[in-house]
C-alpha cells in the first residue's frame, strides 16, 4: 500500500511548490526575470572584479557598493507613493528598459578601456536611483497577476527562487567569461538579457485595479504609510532585525573578491564559485518556503534562519579550503534567503492594496539602507583587522540580534493571534508560537487586518 502510495505524495508536493505557475501573466514574468537576473548577476560579479583590479583596494569596493544602495534607500520610499498611484507594469519597462542602457553603457566604456573608478561609481549611482522604482516595483507587481491570494507566499518563494537560481548561474558564468574575455562581456550579456523581461512584460494582460480613494498630498500619503508599516510592534521589529542583520550580513558579499585573491589564493573563478554556493543555498532555501502551506509558523522560523545565517559566516571567516568555503557560504545563503523572503511574505498577505506600494517600498528601504552602510563597515574594517575577521564580527552580531528577537516572541504572539484568526489562517484560541503577521492600525483595540481593510492611522 505504501509503495503505491508514495508516487502520489511526490507528485502532490511537485503540485504544491510550483502551484503559481497555473497562472499565465506569473509563467511569463518568472521566465522573463529568470533570464534577465543571470545577466544581472554576471554584472555584480564583474563590476566588483574590476574596481578591485583597478584599485586593490577593500574601501573602495565598499564604496561602490555604497554608492549603488544609498540612492535606493534615499528615493525608495517615495517611489512606493507614486508605484500606489501609476501603473505598476508601465513602470518595470521603463525601470528594465533603463537598466539595459545603463549595462550597454558599462559594456562600450569597459570593452573600450576607457572605464575609471569615478565612471564605476556614477553608472552605480545610476542604477541605485532606478532600483529605488524597479524593486518594489517587482514585489508589488507579483501581487497584481496572482489571482487568488492563497498562492501569493508560493508565489513570492518562487519569485526568490528565480533570483537565486540566477545567483548560482550567473556568477559562474561571469567568472569563466572574465577570465577569458574580460569584465566588458558581462555587461555586454546583461545588457541583451534585459530584452526577456520587457518582451515578457509587454504581453502580459494584466487589468490592475483602481483603488478608487482620494489623492494626498506626497508627504503625508508617505506619512502615512510610515504609520501605516511601523505602527504594530511585531511588524516593526522584523524590520529591524533585517535591518541589522542585513547590514552586517553583507560583509562576505562586498568581501568576496578579498577572500578569492588573498585569503584562498584563486581568481575571479574562485569568486565565482562562491557566489554560485550562496546561490544554491538561498535556492535550497526559497523552495523549502514555496513548500509550505501555510505561513503560520514562519514566525519562528525567521530568527532560526538569521542564525544559520550568523553561523555561516562565522565559519567561512575561519575557513583556509575552498570546498568547506563553499558549504559554509551556501548555509549564509539559506538563511539569508528564509528571513527576506518570510519577512516580504508576511507584509504582502495583508497589506491593503492601496497602499501596497508604500509598504513595499519601505521593505525595501529597510535592507537596501543596511547594504550600504555595510558595504561601508566592512570595507574600512577589512582595511584595518582584516576580512576574516570583519565576516567573523559580522556573524556574531547576527546571532546576537536573533537572540535578542527571540526573547520577545512571547508578547509578539498576543498581538498577532487575533490578527491570524480574523484572516482565517487559524481557529479563534488556538495560538501559534508566531512573531508577525498582518499590518494594522490601530495600538488601542482598532485591529481591523482584514484583507484589505486596515485603518492604519490615518
Amino acid at each position: 500500500m505504501n509503495s503505491v502510495r508514495e508516487p502520489g505524495k511526490e507528485q502532490s508536493s511537485l503540485s504544491l511548490i510550483l502551484r503559481a505557475f497555473k497562472y499565465r501573466n506569473y509563467r511569463l514574468f518568472f521566465a522573463g526575470q529568470g533570464i534577465s537576473l543571470i545577466g544581472n548577476w554576471m554584472q555584480f560579479i564583474a563590476s566588483s572584479w574590476l574596481v578591485y583590479r583597478l584599485t586593490q583596494s577593500p574601501v573602495l569596493l565598499g564604496v561602490v557598493g555604497f554608492s549603488s544602495q544609498i540612492p535606493t534607500f534615499l528615493l525608495a520610499p517615495f517611489a512606493g507613493v507614486l508605484l500606489d498611484r501609476w501603473k505598476r507594469r508601465t513602470v518595470l519597462i521603463v525601470t528594465q528598459s533603463l537598466m539595459m542602457l545603463q549595462a550597454f553603457l558599462f559594456a562600450f566604456l569597459t570593452i573600450t578601456g576607457k572605464i575609471q573608478v569615478w565612471q564605476i561609481i556614477v553608472l552605480s549611482i545610476v542604477m541605485g536611483i532606478i532600483t529605488a522604482f524597479d524593486m518594489p516595483g517587482r514585489h508589488t507587481f507579483v501581487n497584481d497577476i496572482i489571482e487568488d491570494k492563497r498562492d501569493l507566499g508560493n508565489a513570492i518563494a518562487l519569485n526568490s527562487s528565480i533570483f537565486n537560481g540566477a545567483r548560482m548561474v550567473g556568477p559562474s558564468i561571469a567568472g569563466l567569461i572574465i577570465e577569458r574575455m574580460g569584465e566588458g562581456i558581462c555587461f555586454l550579456c546583461n545588457g541583451v538579457s534585459f530584452v526577456a523581461v520587457i518582451a515578457a512584460l509587454t504581453v502580459m494582460r494584466v487589468n490592475q485595479r483602481s483603488n478608487g480613494r482620494e489623492r494626498l498630498p506626497l508627504l503625508q500619503e508617505f506619512s502615512h504609510g510610515f504609520s501605516y508599516t511601523f505602527g504594530f510592534p511585531p511588524i516593526r521589529a522584523i524590520l529591524i532585525l533585517l535591518f541589522f542583520t542585513s547590514m552586517m550580513g553583507t560583509s562576505a558579499m562586498v568581501l568576496m573578491p578579498v577572500f578569492s585573491s588573498q585569503v584562498l589564493q584563486g581568481g575571479p573563478q574562485t569568486m565565482g564559485f562562491l557566489m554560485g554556493a550562496i546561490g544554491i543555498g538561498a535556492l535550497i532555501g526559497a523552495l523549502y518556503l514555496a513548500s509550505r502551506k501555510s505561513i503560520v509558523g514562519l514566525g519562528r522560523i525567521i530568527p532560526k534562519a538569521v542564525i544559520i545565517l550568523g553561523a555561516g559566516l562565522i565559519l567561512f571567516s575561519f575557513s583556509r579550503n575552498l570546498y568547506l568555503s563553499f558549504v559554509f557560504v551556501l548555509l549564509t545563503g539559506f538563511g539569508t534567503m528564509v528571513q527576506m523572503a518570510s519577512t516580504n511574505t508576511f507584509i504582502q498577505t495583508v497589506v491593503d492594496e492601496d497602499k501596497r506600494g508604500r509598504v513595499l517600498s519601505f521593505y525595501t528601504t529597510t535592507f537596501m539602507a543596511a547594504f550600504p552602510l555595510g558595504s561601508l563597515i566592512a570595507g574600512y574594517m577589512a582595511d584595518i583587522a582584516g576580512a576574516p575577521e570583519t565576516v567573523l564580527a559580522g556573524g556574531i552580531f547576527c546571532c546576537i540580534a536573533a537572540l535578542i528577537y527571540m526573547r520577545h516572541l512571547p508578547s509578539f504572539q498576543e498581538m498577532v493571534d487575533p490578527l491570524y484568526a480574523r484572516l482565517g489562517l487559524v481557529h479563534e484560541g488556538s495560538r501559534p508560537y508566531v512573531a508577525v503577521q498582518g499590518n494594522v492600525t490601530a495600538v488601542q483595540g482598532n485591529v481591523t487586518a482584514v484583507q484589505g481593510n486596515v485603518t492604519a492611522s490615518e
